[in-house]
């Protein structure tokens, strides 16, 4: 009997020796996957805590990655004899995925902007407006706010890992680590599921959330807004903007990109960084943030190298609040790279620019090209002391992506990303201002597109710094302002960049006639009605010269059959028949060249108006009656009545190519063209020969291939052409008509001249008519 308790005990005593060494060997094996030998990467306290538990760790950021082992890298070639080799590199333990939001969407905020960004890279996801003049022109569904920083994740409802301030998301109480699970009682399984139930929605509609929070299923009442607009976005394939790697340390670079091709690079040839030096594809730590800053750290141990990145937002000043074209559309972003190890570096960096900014438009928009070549959506823009280059997103989608060396020492004054109303440029702060920063740049292109599409290939641009030495101890800072935000020329000047805009040919004219405009907006706050009064303003200036046209084009008519009488006098003599013309002009006062005077002022008038529609951002999306009523809803566009892509040909709706008229259905420029051939067949005089009919047909010929042209013309310049017909028609109705040559009416045509003499002779005709009268 007192055998058991001793039998007990022993079993006892194996079972601890074999429970303790399966913990020994566990911890051994743990602590060789997770934590070396060497010192590993500091955390931040919230994620370390968060780290050593899944439960925990899945509350604070979701269900991302809680660790990612990075492969060593290859050993390094043998390095100088007067400086120590790198240290074998350690198995680090990688940040989450984590996501923070700075400024608000809070049109009465302190922030122009709310910025999403991303320790993946340390780099910016997003940019959206805050103000409410400008929204998302092509997608009007209810607007909730993004909340999933990994739009690929799937999985039981849609995780909440970033909330931005002033989202309709925010006001309605979602935070970081809730699951949406329904929309209105339909399941989400993710955020694709969770986009595709809100893209049913409205702006203004209340739709009812069932969120999971701790354990507990709550529903949340929320109303949708309208989407803002994006100047920053991501773009598949491309990665997040303004990224950073180091491109030399020591005599280390970077292995060489793949070759460019015959089209846009694709983002893997863009990743290459030295070997254990990775900073755009992996995950930083987020030392701090709050609404307006945001510090990221990612140490180089191998190299004895840490760098860091902060971001910070400009707050609206005080007074500032309604000034559309205040100091406050950027964000600061500081690089400090730091040598905490115990030899010098020599280190060269590159910091590569935005990507993804609007599009909208793409079947219709056109911008004004700097020289004679084409130009897309959008184009790398880069400026050395007001000498500005720029490279088209068709050059760079057709593979021009070679890097390009700085010329002379001028340092660079900006470099960016150019679309049609609105830029994300990247502007260095050097603490002296001849310091020469970049020593190459390049542009760079995400995506393949069709030759015919070029001008929508994603671009963006990689400059790369001159190389510096860095002594043990020491560290290197550089400064930089973001600036994201619509192209007003006041707003640029704020920050040095009203050179970005140009309005090519006869700009002067395009910058007075957008004077008068904005004028009188002022006074009537609608851009359909400014468009008006300025066309009354120019036609009324230019009344003078067009009466003289119209009197001009009257006495012409009326002296047709004295010149047609005069070509058949002198059918072959040349000289002669120019003589009797000059004479028959002299003797009614009429100039031939005197309709053509106001044809030449309009010229420069109609290509200045043209271009300030292109180029002035006030005109997008003004709409010509109201916002809520979509036709005509931008009059930097087409007026847009319906969508007819789906019942007609691809060919039509596809927007590229001569009858590529897009997937609207535009009735101003129908209505303008009608106009142009009631008023040539209301004033154009008869033909007198046939020489003269075929011309007239040619000309009818001609407008219906110029309505073909006009079809997808801003609907702002369709408003100049129909109020400047309808101020020519009434001009020829109301102008007096003239007397005829000689003094009586008109004559008729003559008829045809017969080939033999006799009764049937002209002479023989008038001498009948004479005796007649007597």
């Amino acid at each position: 009997m007192e055998e058991q308790p001793v039998r007990g005990m022993g079993v006892r005593y194996a079972l601890f020796v074999i429970l303790s060494i399966g913990i020994l060997a566990l911890n051994a094996y743990l602590m060789s996957r997770w934590a070396p030998p060497k010192p590993p990467l500091a955390e931040p306290p919230p994620l370390a805590q968060a780290a050593k538990s899944p439960a925990k760790l899945e509350a604070a950021v979701g269900p991302a990655k809680a660790a990612e082992k990075v492969e060593a890298p290859p050993a390094q070639p043998k390095p100088d004899a007067e400086k120590p080799a790198p240290k074998p590199p350690a198995v680090e333990v990688q940040a989450p995925d984590q996501w923070v939001a700075l400024g608000s969407l809070d049109p009465n905020g302190q922030y122009r902007m709310l910025v999403t960004l991303t320790n993946r890279g340390a780099a910016v996801q997003r940019i959206e407006l805050s103000t409410p003049r400008f929204h998302d022109s092509e997608d009007r569904s209810g607007y909730l706010g993004h909340v999933a920083g990994d739009e690929a994740a799937r999985g039981e409802g849609c995780l909440v890992q970033v909330v931005g301030h002033g989202t309709p998301a925010q006001q309605a109480g979602l935070v970081p680590g809730d699951r949406i699970k329904a929309v209105d009682g339909a399941p989400v399984s993710g955020p694709n599921s969770l986009a595709a139930a809100l893209h049913e929605t409205k702006p203004g509609q209340t739709v009812r959330l069932t969120v999971a929070r701790n354990g507990q299923e709550l529903e949340l009442p929320v109303q949708l807004a309208r989407r803002p607009l994006a100047v920053i976005r991501p773009e598949s394939p491309a990665p997040p903007s303004f990224r950073v790697a180091l491109a030399q340390i020591d005599d280390q670079t970077a292995s060489p990109p793949a070759e460019p091709g015959g089209a846009a690079q694709g983002s893997g040839d863009l990743e290459a960084e030295i070997d254990g030096a990775r900073l755009r594809d992996v995950n930083w730590e987020i030392v701090s943030h709050d609404e307006s800053h945001a510090t990221f750290r990612r140490a180089l141990p191998q190299w004895g190298l840490e760098v860091l990145k902060t971001f910070r937002l400009a707050k609206i000043q005080p007074g500032d609040g309604k000034r559309e074209n205040a100091r406050d559309h950027h964000l600061t972003f500081d690089l400090e790279i730091r040598n905490t190890g115990k030899a010098a570096r020599k280190v060269a960096y590159s910091v590569d620019g935005p990507n993804g900014l609007p599009t909208d438009g793409w079947w219709y928009a056109s911008k004004v090209s700097r020289t004679w070549s084409a130009v897309g959506l959008r184009d790398v823009i880069v400026s050395f002391q007001g000498d500005v280059h720029a490279i088209s997103a068709i050059q760079i989608g057709g593979g021009d992506t070679q890097p390009r060396q700085r010329a002379g020492n001028e340092p660079m004054s900006y470099v960016g990303v150019d679309a049609q109303y609105f830029a994300s440029l990247l502007i260095p702060q050097p603490s002296e201002p001849a310091v020469v920063r970049f020593a190459q740049w390049q542009p760079l292109g995400y995506g393949v597109f069709e030759p015919d599409q070029r001008s929508l290939t994603n671009v963006s641009f990689r400059a790369t710094s001159t190389l510096r030495e860095l002594n043990p101890g020491a560290a290197m800072v550089e400064a930089f302002e973001i600036f994201a935000g619509p192209k007003r020329p006041d707003l640029l000047g704020q920050y040095g960049l009203e050179d970005i805009i140009t309005y090519g040919w006869f700009g002067p004219v395009a910058r007075l006639l957008l004077a008068i405009l904005h004028t009188f907006y002022l006074v009537i706050p609608n851009y359909g009605v400014a468009i008006i009064l300025l066309t009354v303003l120019v036609r009324s200036c230019m009344f003078p010269l067009s009466k003289k046209q119209a009197l001009s084009a009257q006495k012409m008519q009326e002296l047709q059959p004295e010149i047609k009488r005069i070509q058949e006098k002198y059918k072959n003599n040349l000289e002669a028949r120019s003589k009797a013309q000059q004479e028959l002009f002299r003797k009614h006062n009429y100039n031939p060249m005197g309709g053509c005077l106001i044809l030449f002022l309009q010229l420069p008038i109609f290509i200045g108006l043209y271009r300030a529609l292109m180029v002035d951002v006030e005109l997008y999306q003004a709409p010509l009656i109201a916002e809520r009523i979509r036709w005509a809803s931008n009059l930097a566009a087409p007026d847009m009545l319906f969508d007819w892509s789906g019942f007609m040909p691809s060919f039509i709706t596809r927007g590229t190519g001569m009858f590529g008229l897009g997937p609207y259905f535009n009735l101003l420029p129908l209505l303008t063209i009608f106009l142009f051939i009631w008023q040539q067949k209301k004033f154009m005089p008869p033909p007198t020969d046939e020489q003269q009919a075929m011309q007239q047909k040619i000309m009818q010929f001609m407008m219906i291939f110029m309505g073909i042209l006009f079809f997808k013309v801003a609907s702002g310049l369709c408003i100049y052409f129909i109020a400047s017909s309808l101020w020519s028609i009434a001009e020829r109705k109301f102008l007096p008509k003239t007397a005829a040559a000689g003094g009586g009416p008109a004559p008729a045509a003559p008829s045809p001249r017969p080939a033999a003499a006799g009764n049937g002779s002209p002479l023989a005709k008038r001498k009948v008519r004479g005796r007649g009268r007597r």
